[in-house]
């Protein structure tokens, strides 16, 4: 299978009993609604996404990830190959999607030819005045409270029970390079992180980890862009506040070399703000990485046994 080169994750959906709950969770995560009705709610970020999070009403579950194609050509293709047939997208946006089942049952969904959402402003950062280079002068700092600023929606990180079944399946559909594996042992891979093949145009480090994990396959989390290290720590301070669950944070990643802070929705799903990651090329490669750096920090807390 030839498959195609996705362009970018486009977004997670669950399930929740509670829609209204879950949508006062995900505006102090920093979302804001873009459609509600009394089965779905889409909830969007300040960038041209026209949803990054979705949620159906029922008992709690993940339910899907959805990967944006970039044109209704390229899933025609992907649905040729596939033997599925695309169908209108009835959501924010608009377009078209076909729905494929992974090796472990996760549902990816491919969507195409949305309309992109007018992106929500918000004000530039003031200059930092580091101790070598001090721009901001005769002014003073100061960061404005309140939940986070989600921009988009980075990767999902689901956990195989086949690691290598389940990355051919992954690379062969979506054209997915290795940015590191993972291995517990010389020649014994784990899991990896997978970013998107756009040529010479650099992509995050990863749009999907795939991880061979104790807890059996399932999903891990999720992970949102904010906009700069300042704001993910407003956002941690919004979300403290209002008691929500935090589940690690906030540090930096080695693999990566994201600033994350990571909590759970009121069903135990995980969500991570992050900030600062690495891009990469086509051309960057792949390289193989140890489990310690797969969970290590640079700083801040150790990796939870939960998580």
């Amino acid at each position: 299978m030839s498959g195609i080169r996705i362009e970018d994750i486009a977004f997670v959906g669950f399930r929740a009993p509670d829609l209204a709950r879950m949508r006062s969770f995900m505006e102090d995560f920093g979302a804001e609604a873009a459609l509600q009705t009394d089965e779905r709610l889409f909830m969007r970020g300040c960038g041209e996404a026209p949803f990054v999070h979705m949620t159906e009403l029922g008992d709690p579950a993940f339910r899907m990830v959805g990967f944006r194609a970039s044109s209704l050509e390229e899933l025609a293709s992907l649905a040729a190959e596939t033997g599925t047939t695309p169908a209108p997208l009835d959501a924010p946006g608009g377009g078209r999607f076909i729905d494929l089942v992974d090796p472990d049952g996760h549902t990816v969904r491919v969507v195409a030819d949305q309309q992109p959402a007018a992106p929500i402003a918000f004000d530039a950062p003031a200059a930092w005045n580091f101790a070598v280079d001090k721009p901001r002068l005769r002014s003073v700092k100061r960061v404005e409270q309140g939940p986070a600023r989600i921009v988009r929606l980075g990767h999902c990180v689901l956990g195989v029970s086949d690691f290598k079944a389940s990355e051919a399946w992954y690379k062969s559909r979506f054209g997915f390079i290795t940015s590191d594996e993972v291995e517990v042992a010389p020649g014994v891979a784990m899991g990896a992180f997978l970013r998107c093949d756009r040529g010479d145009i650099p992509t995050d480090h990863h749009t999907l980890f795939l991880a061979q994990l104790p807890s059996g396959p399932g999903f891990n989390h999720a992970a949102f862009e904010v906009r700069d290290i300042e704001d993910l720590l407003a956002g941690h301070a919004r979300l403290t506040a209002q008691n929500h669950d935090q589940s690690w944070g906030v540090g930096r990643h080695f693999l990566g070399s994201q600033v994350f802070d990571y909590w759970r929705d009121p069903w135990g799903h995980t969500v991570e703000h992050w900030t600062d990651g690495d891009m990469f090329t086509a051309a960057d490669g792949s390289r193989k990485a140890s489990l310690d750096e797969a969970l290590g920090v640079q700083w801040g807390p150790a990796m939870p046994a939960h998580l």
